[in-house]
């Protein structure tokens, strides 16, 4: 049988993929889940119908409601194509015997029953579904099942896989008889009980006599733990009350730390304070001193004023109206000395015109001389005085102005003066309003620093109050009580365990010797009967072993080469020898049988491909007569590593098997599928698998 084509529509991760396989060794490689053993599977199914599991759930994509497989396949150069749907119905997934059919050539040869598209299957390629899944399908994780399994179902499976089993189907009801009883007399001869139940009643003696050993020692152990545990909580509550004051501890020197910056702080404002307040007394008595320096300036301007006739005792406005005097006493000067010069000018004029005119400037009258002379002397004398009262006034004007300009002067600095003592005498109560805020703000930051320092005093007295060596000396208190209480709680636990055991096992070697009394009995009725039957039973068991012997010694000499090539010359050499019972061991190079469980995970994996290839072709041949033909691997690189070889070698070795017609194998190895014929690559894109062709 050689597969070409896998067709899978809505198979797990396939919505519609073509998979082609050709003659020799084939590899489906990709990543984790992308759909490369789903192709397996989807054969298994096509090939028999019946799921792996309890349903078709691990098979039909999620959310499809149909899928389907065809498979077509060669066999002695006729070609076939099975098909085999699955559908959605409910919440079961059930099979479409619609999609089940069979061709030969394109032609139809079986549809819609499974038992007749597995008898015909059967009868084209000799497989039906436990040999496939047995020799054929190495399913990922089953390569070690057959070497993990007990001798006895190894044995059984594959004398029925090998067709030995047959004779035993055709032995009488005597036979049958006769190898249940010898069955049971040999698990009677074999049951440690039986033979050992002397042993076993020592052994209950022995029990019983430590189980009231033990009780006694119980009641000692409770009692000191009893006392442990006082002692335990005694110093879990000391340690307890003392954890407790170092956190009140803790929380002083805390609020020690914040007292010594609120001091520092305060110091520094204190500092600031009094610096502030000196500066505020500079201030002042710089003020006191210009205050001063301006009532001077007042005095000053006062003298000046009272120097000018003003009266000093009046206020500012009032000197204002009199220096307002000054002005129309000099204005009715003025007016008297232009009254005087404009006489002045006219009696000289009359005294020109007199001197010209003997005639009167006034009456035009005729003047005789010695009046003439008269009234020109009493012209010029009169004009001679006004001359005199007018150089008068010009002094006397003079002297007004230079009084009033000195008044006026003196009135305006007074003016000044007055309104910067007023300004300064604000100023005065301004900055000695501040001075008394400062000092009384500088009194408070006194108070309050020595406040803090009374408290910085007692948080420290309260620190000094507590010993840190009396925490750590109660911790280590509490230590020893714990480890005391702890080492004495599991002596005790230790002994209840020890208790039980003791319990259970007197119960259960009880109910041996009263089941070994019982078997003893048994064994004796049955003795007769297995020697009636012996004779009978000898002639069919010579049979069988003769014929497992010979496929016992074919398939280790198969297993052998097999794992001779895949081993390699450079690891050593695996010495494979099979028993009677099929179970295979390794001979090292001392000699000495290893068991399969002793290998390393590496050589497990190489002898259970070794070991199943090897019954694969032993069983195909004595069912079929003809050698296996196609080989199905599912991560056959188990245990196995790259960096020694072995994963090269088997896909080398893989390669090399020319018996076996075809090979499929599934891998995420890139260096495992180097080695193969042709590489189907397969990716998942956007959760949907894509196949191509590498070679």
């Amino acid at each position: 049988m050689k597969i070409e084509i896998v067709q899978l529509e809505n198979i797990r991760s396939h919505v519609k993929s073509t998979v082609p396989f050709t003659h020799g060794f084939n590899c489906l490689v990709g990543g984790l889940g992308c759909g490369k053993s789903s192709v397996l599977y989807a054969v298994d199914f096509a090939l028999f119908g019946d799921s792996i599991g309890r349903t078709f759930e691990y098979l039909l994509r999620e959310g499809a409601d149909q899928g389907k497989v065809t498979v077509q396949f060669t066999h002695n150069g006729s070609t076939y194509k099975l098909t085999r749907g699955l559908k959605r119905k409910g919440k079961s997934i059930l099979q479409n015997f619609e999609e089940l059919k069979l061709y030969e050539e394109e032609k139809l040869v079986a549809s819609m029953k499974t038992d007749a598209i597995a008898e015909q299957l059967k009868s084209i390629t000799g497989l039906d579904r436990d040999l496939f899944r047995e020799i054929v399908w190495f399913r990922q994780e089953h390569l070690k099942e057959l070497l993990d399994a007990a001798p006895r179902d190894r044995q059984r499976r594959l004398d029925e896989l090998f067709g030995l089993s047959d004779y035993e189907v055709a032995w009488s009801n005597i036979a049958q008889y006769q190898r249940d009883y010898e069955t049971e007399n040999r698990v009677y001869e074999k049951d440690p009980d039986v033979f050992g139940l002397e042993k076993l009643s020592n052994e209950y003696n022995r029990a019983s006599e430590e189980y009231v050993t033990l009780e006694m020692d119980l009641e000692t152990c409770t009692q000191k733990l009893v006392v442990a545990k006082k002692a335990l909580e005694t110093a879990d509550l000391k340690l307890k009350n003392l954890e407790e004051k170092r956190q009140v501890v803790e929380e002083y020197k805390r609020k020690e730390a914040r007292l010594h910056s609120d001091i520092f702080n305060m110091s520094r404002t204190l500092a600031s304070l009094t610096e502030r307040i000196e500066g505020k007394k500079t201030i002042l008595t710089n003020l006191h001193q210009r205050q001063n320096s301006i009532d001077t300036q007042v005095k000053a301007c006062l003298g000046k004023l009272e120097q000018a006739g003003l009266p000093t005792g009046q206020f500012v406005d009032s000197l204002h109206s009199c220096l307002a005097t000054f002005d129309d006493k000099i204005s009715n000067l003025r007016a008297d000395q232009e009254a005087t010069s404009r006489n002045m000018q006219t009696d000289k004029k009359r005294a020109v015109d007199l001197s010209k005119e003997s005639k009167c400037p006034l009456c035009i009258q005729p003047l005789d001389g010695e009046y003439k002379s008269n009234l020109l002397s009493r012209i010029q004398h009169e004009n001679i005085e006004r001359e005199r009262n007018i150089n008068q006034l010009r002094i006397e004007i003079d002297a007004l102005q230079k009084t009033k300009t000195l008044a006026s002067e003196a009135y305006s600095n007074m003016q000044t003066c007055l309104t910067r003592a007023e300004e300064l005498k604000n100023r005065l109560i301004e900055e000695e309003n501040n001075l008394n805020l400062l000092s009384n703000e500088l009194k408070e930051k006194q108070n309050i620093e020595a406040d803090l320092n009374l408290q910085l005093g007692q948080v420290q007295f309260e620190i000094s109050r507590f010993d840190l060596s009396e925490v750590d000396a109660a911790k280590n208190q509490r230590e020893k009580a714990f480890q005391q209480y702890y080492i004495l709680d599991s002596e005790l636990r230790t002994k209840e365990n020890r208790k039980k055991d003791l319990f259970k096992r007197l119960d259960e070697n009880k109910e041996r010797i009263n089941l070994a009394q019982e078997k003893l009995e048994r064994m004796e009725k049955i003795r007769r009967t297995v020697e009636i039957l012996g004779a009978i039973r000898d002639a069919y068991r010579s049979i069988q072993p003769k014929l497992r012997s010979e496929f016992v010694k074919v398939l280790r000499n198969f297993v052998q080469q097999v794992l001779d090539s895949l081993v390699g010359v450079e690891a050593p050499m695996l010495n494979v020898i099979i028993d009677e019972a099929y179970t295979p061991y390794v001979k090292s190079e001392l000699g000495v049988d290893r068991e399969v469980s002793n290998l390393s995970g590496g050589e497990r994996t190489l002898l259970a491909f070794a070991y199943r290839l090897g019954l694969g072709q032993l069983i195909m041949q004595s069912r079929t007569g003809h050698g296996l033909s196609i080989l199905l691997l599912d991560e056959p690189t188990e245990n196995l590593g790259s960096e020694d070889g072995s994963i090269e070698r088997l896909a080398e070795a893989i390669s090399r098997f020319k018996a076996i017609e075809q090979i499929i194998a599934v891998t995420h190895s890139e260096a495992f599928a180097g080695k193969a014929d042709h590489v189907i690559t397969l990716e998942k894109e956007a959760g949907i698998s894509k196949t191509s062709i590498e070679r």
